[in-house]
C-alpha cells in the first residue's frame, strides 16, 4: 500500500540522516504518514519532523530537509516537498497513477485485501440477543456493526469466525417459558393470568397457537401448575426459528450457534470457577459466592453464585470468555454489545486477567442507541411486538441494504437518528440510493459501450490524464487503506463514507468525461477505468452485505 511504502521511505532516509550526522539519533515513532485535508498540499504527508523536534532538538524546517535529501527516488512520486513550519509532502505521478487502473483490473474481487491480520484466529460475537422476543431495531445496528466488521476483517487477513450466543438458561427463559404457559393456557379457555415481568406482544400468542396446533392439549395438566420443562425448549427453539429467519432478511449469517447451557453440560463453567479459586479470586460471604474484582482494580467485587445456588449472568459470562479463550484458543475476541452492557465492560476485562488471558486480547464495542424518525417525527410505537420496535419492520419498509447502510454509518459510541422516510426516498438524497446508482451507471455504461467497443482489454490507461480521470484513480487507491484503518480502529463507520466518496467522484468523473465517443484508443481508457471502478464500489458494498444492483 501507499501508505506503507512511503512509511518505509521515511524511515529509511530518517536512518541515512542519522548516520550522516544530518540528525540526531533519536528513536522514530510508527504511522507517520497521512492524507492531508488540503489536496493542494499533495496526495500525502508526514508530520514526523514535528514530532521529533523536541528529542531531536532541531527545527521541524531543518529535520524535514534533512529526511528529504535522503529519500530515495521511485518512479511512483513525482515530487517529494517541505513545507513550514516542518511538513513533507509527497505527490504521486500521474503516469503511475494511470497504471493503476490495471492492477485492479487485475487484482478484482481481491481489490482491497490487506495482509495485516497474518491469519490470526478472530472470533466475532455480536448481538446474542435472548431467544426471548424478536430482534429490535437495536439489534439490527449491532447486527449490521458486526457482520460488516467481520467481513472487513476477513479482507484484512484475519480468520474470522462469527458467534451468536444463545442465552437458552437462566430467569429470562424461565420468564419467556412461563409467559407461553399462560397463553397456551389461555387458548384453552382457562383464567390464567401471566406471570410478572411477562413478555407482551402478539408473537407471544402466535408461538402459543403454534405449540397447541402440534401438540393439542399435551402440557395442560402437569404437576403444580408450573410451566413443563419441555416447553420451555420448545418455545426457545421456536423463537431461534424466528430469529433466525430476521437474520436472513437482513442478510447475516453467522458460523456459529453457541447455547449457554453447553457451559454447565461441558464443564466449562466449573473449570473456569475452579481456575478463579485457584488463583485466590473468589471469596464467599453473604450465603453468596463473590468475585474479588476489587484485587484487580475494580470498585467493588460481584456475585458470581447467589444465595439461591444460581449462578449470575457474570459467571455464565466468566465460563463463556473462558471457553473462547482456554478451550477454543481464539487469539482475539471482540463482543459487540448494546448501551444497556455499558457497566459489564470493566469487571468483564478483570475476569479475563483472572483467567490469566491478557485484557488486550479482549475488545468490547458498544453500540448506543437508535432513534427511528420519519421526517421530524418520532416513531415510538410497534403494532405487533408490544413496546418495542423489531428490526423485521424497519428491514420491511425500507430494505435490507438501506438497513444495513445507515446502522453503519455512525460510530458505534455514538447515537443515531435513523430517518425511515429518507431511507426509503429514491432520489440521490438518499446516500444509499446515490451509492447503488453509481454502481448501476457503471453497469450500464459499460453493457451500452459493446454497441461500440467490442473490447476494451487492449486500453491504453496512460491516456487518462484527465484530472477528473486521476481523482477517480486516486480515490479507488485509497480503498485498501479504508480496510486497514477499519481492522485497526474496529469502527466501520468509515467504509460508508469511503463508498459515498467513490460514488460522488465517479459522477464527477462521468459528468466531465465522456466515456464512448469517437476517440477510440481513449474511450478504451477510459472504460477500464470505469471497470476498476465498479470493482471497488462492488466491493464495498459487499463488505457492508449490500447488493450492487445492475440497474435501478
Amino acid at each position: 500500500m501507499i501508505k506503507a511504502d512511503l512509511e518505509a521511505l521515511v524511515q529509511a532516509a530518517v536512518v541515512k540522516a542519522q548516520a550522516a550526522g544530518e540528525l540526531a539519533p533519536v528513536p522514530v515513532p510508527p504511522g507517520v504518514i497521512e492524507r492531508p485535508q488540503r489536496p493542494e498540499h499533495g496526495d500525502y504527508a508526514c508530520s514526523l519532523p514535528l514530532r521529533l523536534a523536541r528529542a531531536a532538538r532541531a527545527a521541524p524546517l531543518d529535520i524535514a530537509n534533512a529526511i528529504v535529501r535522503h529519500i530515495a527516488p521511485v518512479d511512483w512520486l513525482a515530487a517529494v516537498e517541505t513545507a513550514p513550519p516542518g511538513f513533507i509532502n509527497f505527490r504521486l505521478a500521474e503516469s503511475w497513477l494511470a497504471l493503476q487502473v490495471v492492477q485492479i483490473l487485475a487484482e478484482g474481487d481481491a481489490f482491497g485485501d490487506v495482509p495485516v491480520g497474518k491469519g490470526e484466529r478472530v472470533q466475532v460475537e455480536f448481538v446474542s440477543a435472548n431467544p426471548t422476543g424478536p430482534l429490535t431495531v437495536a439489534s439490527g445496528r449491532g447486527l449490521a456493526i458486526g457482520d460488516t466488521l467481520a467481513s472487513v476483517l476477513s479482507a484484512a487477513g484475519y480468520s474470522v469466525e462469527r458467534e451468536y450466543l444463545i442465552n437458552d438458561a437462566g430467569t429470562q427463559t424461565e420468564t419467556f417459558a412461563s409467559t407461553l404457559f399462560a397463553r397456551y393456557q389461555q387458548l384453552f379457555g382457562r383464567q390464567v393470568e401471566v406471570p410478572p415481568g411477562a413478555y407482551v406482544g402478539e408473537y407471544m400468542l402466535e408461538i402459543a397457537r403454534e405449540v397447541k396446533d402440534e401438540f393439542g392439549d399435551g402440557f395442560l395438566d402437569r404437576g403444580d401448575g408450573a410451566y413443563p420443562p419441555e416447553l420451555h425448549d420448545i418455545g426457545i427453539q421456536k423463537m431461534l426459528g424466528r430469529i433466525q429467519e430476521d437474520l436472513g432478511a437482513i442478510r447475516v449469517r453467522y458460523d456459529s450457534w453457541f447455547s449457554e447451557r453447553s457451559l454447565y453440560d461441558s464443564g466449562a463453567y466449573e473449570k473456569s470457577m475452579s481456575l478463579l479459586r485457584e488463583k485466590g479470586y473468589v471469596k464467599e460471604k453473604e450465603n453468596a459466592v463473590w468475585f474479588t474484582s476489587t484485587a484487580l482494580g475494580e470498585d467493588k467485587d460481584n456475585v458470581l453464585v447467589r444465595s439461591s445456588g444460581k449462578p449470575t449472568y457474570f459467571a455464565s459470562d466468566i465460563a463463556y470468555h473462558y471457553d473462547k479463550f482456554v478451550s477454543r484458543g481464539f487469539r482475539r475476541v471482540i463482543d459487540i454489545w448494546g448501551a444497556d452492557h455499558q457497566g459489564h465492560v470493566p469487571r468483564m476485562k478483570a475476569a479475563v486477567a483472572a483467567l490469566g488471558v491478557d485484557p488486550a486480547l479482549l475488545t468490547i464495542i458498544i453500540h448506543q442507541l437508535i432513534t427511528l424518525r420519519r421526517g421530524d417525527e418520532e416513531v415510538r410505537l410497534s403494532k405487533r411486538a408490544g413496546d418495542i420496535i423489531t428490526l423485521r419492520e424497519v428491514v420491511d419498509e425500507v430494505g435490507a441494504d438501506a438497513a444495513r447502510f445507515f446502522f453503519v454509518t455512525r460510530a458505534p459510541q455514538s447515537h443515531m437518528d435513523f430517518d425511515l422516510e429518507l431511507a426509503s426516498r429514491q432520489s440521490n438524497e438518499n446516500p444509499v440510493y446515490y451509492v447503488q446508482y453509481a454502481h448501476a451507471r457503471i453497469t450500464g455504461i459499460l453493457n451500452h459501450s459493446r454497441e461500440r467497443i467490442a473490447s476494451f482489454e487492449d486500453g491504453d490507461v496512460s491516456l487518462l490524464v484527465h484530472e477528473a480521470e486521476l481523482a477517480l484513480v486516486r480515490k479507488l487507491l485509497q480503498f485498501p487503506e479504508v480496510i486497514e484503518e477499519i481492522a485497526q480502529s474496529l469502527e466501520p463507520h468509515p467504509l460508508p463514507y469511503y463508498a459515498l466518496e467513490l460514488a460522488t467522484t465517479f459522477h464527477d468523473f462521468y459528468e466531465r468525461c465522456r466515456v464512448v465517443s469517437d476517440d477510440v484508443p481513449l474511450s478504451k481508457a477510459r472504460l477500464k477505468l470505469v471497470a476498476a471502478a465498479k470493482v471497488a464500489l462492488a466491493r464495498a458494498l459487499g463488505l457492508m452485505g449490500m447488493t450492487a444492483p445492475e440497474h435501478m
